[in-house]
């Protein structure tokens, strides 16, 4: 690590990325270069950067000492977020002022200062970065500030969010309206553009003022729903103001969320459809097979059969409870209670598959600590981490799984030498339905459920799980849960 921060350093890694974007990547793997860059610039032992949506934070990207934190929730309403979101954008942070289990997770990592910079774009916070220091290192070098405030900046214009509410209204009355509304002259050209019109398209007043509509626009009393370029939809309405000037009035309505529920639901009724049909159609094919042959089948082939009728009934079973857990929004009906996490990844592992549980190699050090959550669901987490791994991997390599203690957490790792996971689609990996591969053929089968149930189970108790590419080739899943 530098001694002073090396901007030369900054600038040559930033215009990388910048190449890096220009070739066509973005998103998670232009965001962690970057962190890579600004990290030994400035000196930092870690790097980490949170993302803010409307459901709540997340560690998204994080190098050096603070790489752990990677797809940690954190909640916007923590005493210890609210306290860094507040204040100067650039600030500089004593680690143990800050209250809440995080604080001290980072304490045991050796981090005891931070440089914070929030990341934001049109007055609205997408993310914070910080910078974290060892005890007693000097974070408050010349410069240092300024660079991490510049770098956040960036990571600003890599998300491209210009949702931002714009400083313009017409009268308190039109700017407080929660709908968009718009009014056009005869030609076409827009005359009035409210706060709310400027949220919902991405386009300020500057922008929209005395320029053609910039959506198609229906005819008086009716109405059409129109996306934007960024892919967020709107229902855009109509009607006319009479007399002499001919002005037409325009209401939008940001109806993404509701699009996004029609898809979810058409989304599911096809892979429900799907998923079933294939368990469903070799069950009857069996079944079929022993009543109308049973007496020319040998003893082994009705063995055989019976074998796969129980194993894809299990199957069938399996799939059931995904969906209809995935269609609702349980929650476990027990408080977090603490368990032996070593005993229940043995015996979670007793009752994998037979051709599942011979490939498992179980690294589980006696002296674990006790976890604190729903003993009863980590077979089911196991399960679905363990089914993945053996879909997308060889099927004579080993799936190991290790269990060991990281701070306030224990965890285990279910780690596959198979085709591994690009970094852009660690994120997405646990959205509900989403599979690493589209289009109309699939290498592997499968809902896209899996990983999207363990996210939510383990979240339910207080702990996190991420995934990321394993070096050498393959994909390690990662869960933790809080030891007290």
């Amino acid at each position: 690590m530098p001694e002073r921060p090396d901007p030369a350093a900054l600038i040559a890694g930033h215009a990388v990325v910048i190449d890096m974007i220009d070739s066509g990547g973005a998103g998670l793997p232009a965001l962690a270069r970057l962190l890579e860059v600004v990290g030994p610039a400035i000196g930092a032992a870690g790097t980490v950067f949170v993302e803010f949506t409307s459901t709540g934070g997340r560690v998204v990207a994080a190098t050096g000492s603070a790489e752990w934190a990677v797809g940690r929730p954190v909640s916007p309403t923590d005493p210890a977020t609210v306290r860094l979101l507040a204040g100067p954008r650039v600030r500089e942070v004593d680690v143990a002022r800050l209250p809440g289990p995080f604080a001290d997770e980072l304490a045991g990592h050796g981090l005891r200062r931070m440089v914070v910079a929030r990341a934001e774009i049109g007055g609205v916070t997408v993310g914070s970065l910080h910078a974290f220091y060892p005890d007693g290192d000097d974070s408050s070098g010349a410069g240092r500030h300024e660079m991490v405030g510049y770098v956040a900046s960036c990571i600003a214009q890599i998300y491209g969010d210009q949702t931002g509410p714009p400083a313009h209204g017409d009268g308190p009355v039109v700017a407080a309206l929660a709908d968009g509304l718009a009014v056009a002259d005869r030609d076409g050209q827009v005359r009035l553009w409210n706060p709310a019109a400027a949220r919902v398209t991405g386009r300020s007043a500057a922008e929209a003022l005395n320029r053609p509509l910039p959506f198609p626009l229906p005819e008086p009393g009716q109405g059409l729903d129109h996306r934007l370029p960024d892919g967020r939809w709107v229902r855009i309405t109509s009607g006319e103001v009479p007399g002499p000037a001919t002005l037409r009035v325009v209401t939008l309505r940001d109806i993404t969320e509701q699009q996004l529920r029609d898809e979810d639901r058409d989304l599911f009724v096809a892979v429900t459809s799907h998923a079933l049909r294939t368990p469903v159609t070799v069950i009857k094919g069996y079944a079929d097979t022993l009543t109308d042959h049973w007496d020319s089948l040998t003893e082994a082939d009705r063995r055989e059969a019976a074998r796969i009728i129980g194993q894809r009934t299990n199957e069938l079973a399996r799939l059931v409870d995904r969906l209809l857990t995935s269609a609702t929004d349980q929650r476990p009906g027990e408080p977090p209670a603490p368990f032996d996490l070593g005993d229940a990844l043995r015996s979670a592992v007793a009752d994998l598959p037979a051709d599942l549980r011979r490939r498992i190699v179980l690294d589980v050090p006696a002296d674990l600590p006790r976890a604190l959550g729903d003993r009863q669901s980590i077979a089911t987490v196991l399960i679905e981490l363990g089914t993945n791994a053996d879909k997308y991997s060889p099927p004579d390599s080993p799936i190991e799984l290790a269990a060991t203690i990281t701070g306030q957490y224990v965890s285990f790792r279910v780690s596959d030498r198979g085709i591994g996971i690009r970094p852009e689609h660690v994120e997405r990996a646990f959205e509900r339905f989403w599979q690493g591969e589209t289009g109309g053929r699939r290498g592997y089968p499968g809902a896209g459920l899996g990983l999207y149930l363990v996210r939510r189970i383990v979240e339910q108790q207080n702990g996190w799980v991420s995934l990321r590419p394993r070096p050498g080739g393959g994909t390690v899943a990662e869960v933790r849960l809080p030891c007290r």
